[in-house]
């Protein structure tokens, strides 16, 4: 498995979900597997089912999140020094040239992506077509509307 892009954020967020998964969770589901067991029959017994199929996304989600924080190259966007590119983990402010709409996206990582919070990953069509490009630059990007040109006003690493 290569290396997965992530900020420092994003990686604060997914040791405190496996944190929770590990010391909340998952003990709270072994502790309702031991009461549905002590409610005697097995074949028939719902709670049982469902508390077992809980284990099973609960250690999938653990082995995931391990996985991914084991391959992960956290990136902190403070320590970038990319002379003004728009690189990942940058924030980028940048108006649509036809519409003159201004928006401000951090780029991020697939798992960190969330529009609602102005993150974009890495992987989509916008971050694709700002990555390696400067402030003042035009760029064309596809979107489901059609092509759209974007010029690129400023770019921090925060």
């Amino acid at each position: 498995m290569s290396t997965i892009p992530i900020t420092v954020r994003g990686a604060e967020l997914l040791k405190e979900e496996l944190h929770r998964l590990k010391t909340v969770d998952r003990p709270s589901v072994i502790n309702a597997i031991a009461e549905a067991r002590a409610q005697g029959d097995l074949s028939e017994n719902a709670e049982y089912d469902a508390a077992k199929e809980r284990q099973g996304f609960i250690e999938g989600r653990i082995q995931e999140l391990e996985g991914k924080l084991s391959n992960a190259q956290i990136i902190d966007a403070k320590s970038l020094d990319a002379d003004g590119r728009v690189v990942f983990a940058a924030t980028v402010e940048m108006e649509e040239l036809e519409s003159g709409d201004k928006a401000t996206y951090q780029i991020v990582g697939d798992d960190e992506a969330d529009i609602k919070q102005g993150k974009i990953s890495v992987n989509s069509p916008i971050a694709r077509g700002m990555i390696g490009k400067f402030a003042g630059d035009v760029v064309e990007i596809q979107t489901p509307g059609g092509v759209r040109e974007y010029e690129i006003l400023d770019v921090k690493y925060i």
